[in-house]
């Protein structure tokens, strides 16, 4: 599996890669007793079935059985190879691995060469752009109109922000110097192909403030461009490539992810603009969608780091549509959901400009309201609630809004202020959104129906428990004892060998017998590492998640040993069952007596 990696190398990454840490990157995790628990990376749920043993350097989901040690978790959550998952993990650690063949790119690697020579290229004018910026006279205009609006130069080494020459080819000769494809490159969205020409490029990006765009490894795969002048458009984005996908990408991610954990909070905004502004007011656990809606995927992610989502939308009618929009996908998705209500039809950027970073802390993302407190806001906008037509259109608006909801205690409050602020009855108020659902039921077509019916079953589902045939049990709870035990492991390969009844655990104790005669100690990571498929590392990570004891009595081993050789002696009274009936009709009586002996002495052999 890693063995073209030194096995000293590898046992270093596992000693220097906490499990905790690493995963945590991807997972909001909370302690509950020995171990870590949280949303499952692997599977949709809403209740927390995936743990993590902070002790035994495991994980294992209780839901879909996913399960393994720090590299495995990689390997399963990014695609990588054994390889790739050891480079990660020791890039991380600052440690040196050799060069390695096998990380050259072939048949059956997650990352293809073209799009290693995609990020590279990215990042190398990153770096370029950034430098232009900081340190050219070329540069210095566009780092005057930053400084100008507020961005501080910390803000813009943080960003790695950068500017693009004023030049047709500047880009595109300083790539193909560096030993890079043209076409590629236009594949990779840094250059254009002239329409009359099938190999003439000419650079995409030219005389603009160069915002870098990172995936949530923090590699540089897109840009975004703001022109300076009054040329069009304001903004010119990098197109979707193989490396970058609007719809899975949320911007700032990888910077945000430490301080989402610390504030157990993310704060959603539509642009890349926006976050750079909030990150300088202090509000670091910003994030926001690349232009676009948030898509279902994008509310996964964000649900399986944090539950607490602010959405910070500009404030004008477009704006509050697409917070509409978003809190429907976010709360589908299981997130605690607020609002973050700007005044004045202003956006974030503005907003900070123009009050400043505390006043924005504290009054827009540190008063942000529930949805319905939004959307009520929002109704009232322009109404004059004193003239009877108004208001009535207003209570209607918000009676819609709450037949919506599903939370009884969070409609009874919102039933209350409606009729409290109008003097309504709350009789005639619950008569009113009775009618609404029932209005809504009717309105969904029968084959409405059918697809939501349909739908439901596609989420994966959690596994239900399921009480074990003994021999099972037995077996389950001797390779538990077996991983925390050497000693224990020479016991059970002395009485019991290989004779276990289900084939994926004599392959384990197989490779457990193997993993200590090598001389390696008690260690259930290192032995995830030397299983050769996911299938048997979820076994080993769901067994190893057992409580035990940590002493086992000769009468406790003896019982295991003796269920998991009886369920054997059960099967062959099974079998011999059925010759004896073969033989009778086939009026073979004689041998019908000796099978029938045959199956006496067996079930003596049981009792003994």
């Amino acid at each position: 599996m890693g063995n073209r990696i030194p096995e000293e190398l590898i046992e270093k990454i596992q000693r220097t890669s906490d499990i905790v840490d690493v995963i945590s990157e991807y997972v909001q995790l909370k302690k509950q007793g020995r171990n870590y628990f949280g949303l499952c990376p692997f599977h949709g749920e809403k209740s927390p079935s995936f743990s993590v043993s902070a002790d035994k350097q495991i994980f294992h989901c209780f839901g879909c059985g996913a399960g393994g040690n720090v590299f495995s978790f990689l390997i399963q959550h990014e695609g990588y190879s054994f390889i790739e998952a050891a480079q990660h993990l020791a890039d991380k650690a600052n440690i040196e691995l050799p060069s390695l063949p096998s990380l050259e790119q072939g048949p059956g690697s997650t990352i293809s060469k073209d799009s290693e020579k995609m990020i590279e290229a990215h990042e190398l004018l990153k770096k370029f752009y950034h430098h232009l910026l900081v340190n050219t006279k070329e540069g210095q205009h566009a780092l005057d109109y930053l400084l100008s609006r507020g961005f501080t130069k910390d803000i813009i080494d943080t960003f790695e922000i950068g500017y693009s020459l004023d030049s047709w080819d500047f880009v595109k000769k300083f790539l193909e110097k560096r030993g890079f494809t043209l076409s590629l490159m236009e594949e990779a969205g840094l250059l254009v192909k002239k329409s009359n020409s099938n190999e003439e490029f000419f650079d995409r990006f030219r005389n603009r403030i160069m915002f870098p765009i990172m995936d949530h490894h923090g590699n540089t795969i897109a840009f975004s461009g703001r022109v300076l002048g009054d040329e069009k458009p304001k903004y010119l984005n990098s197109p979707e490539t193989k490396i970058f996908n609007k719809s899975k990408l949320l911007y700032n991610f990888h910077r945000a992810r430490v301080h989402i954990r610390k504030n157990q909070q993310v704060v959603l905004f539509e642009g890349f603009a926006d976050v750079i502004s909030s990150t300088r007011a202090g509000v670091e656990q910003a994030i926001a969608t690349m232009g676009t809606s948030i898509t279902e995927e994008q509310a996964k992610i964000i649900r399986r780091n944090v539950s607490e989502v602010v959405i910070c939308y500009d404030s004008d009618s477009a704006g509050i549509e697409a917070t509409n929009r978003a809190a429907k996908i976010l709360k589908d998705a299981g997130c605690k959901l607020k609002v973050a209500m700007i005044p004045d039809g202003l956006d974030p950027d503005d907003y900070i400009n123009k009050f400043g970073s505390e006043k924005f802390k504290l009054d827009v993302i540190g008063a942000s309201v529930p949805v319905m407190t939004f959307k009520m806001s929002y109704y009232r906008r322009g109404k004059n609630l004193q003239n009877e037509g108004e208001r009535l259109q207003y209570i209607e608006n918000v009676i819609s809004e709450l037949a919506q909801l599903d939370n009884a205690v969070e409609k009874e409050i919102y039933l209350k202020q409606l009729s409290s602020e109008f003097d309504l009855s709350m009789e005639v108020l619950k008569q009113q959104i009775l009618q609404k659902e029932q209005q809504k039921n009717r309105q969904r077509t029968p084959q409405q129906q059918k697809i939501t019916t349909q739908e439901q079953p596609k989420r994966k589902p959690i596994q239900s428990k399921r009480l074990l045939p003994a021999f099972h049990t037995a077996e389950r709870m001797l390779i538990g004892h077996m991983l925390r035990s050497k000693d224990m492991a020479e016991k059970v390969l002395e009485r019991l060998g290989l004779q276990f009844n289900i084939e994926e655990h004599k392959a384990i104790v197989t490779y457990l017998y193997a993993f200590y005669e090598e001389g390696n100690e008690e260690n259930v990571s290192s032995f995830l590492s030397k299983l050769p498929s996911p299938e048997l590392q979820h076994i080993v990570s769901n067994i190893a998640m057992i409580t035990l004891n940590s002493e086992v009595s000769e009468q406790e081993l003896s019982d295991y040993i003796k269920q998991v050789l009886n369920h054997q002696k059960m099967l062959m009274i099974k079998e011999k069952e059925v010759e004896k009936i073969e033989a009778e009709r086939n009026k073979q009586y004689k041998e019908a007596a000796q099978i029938a002996m045959e199956i006496i002495q067996l079930k003596q052999a049981l009792k003994s």
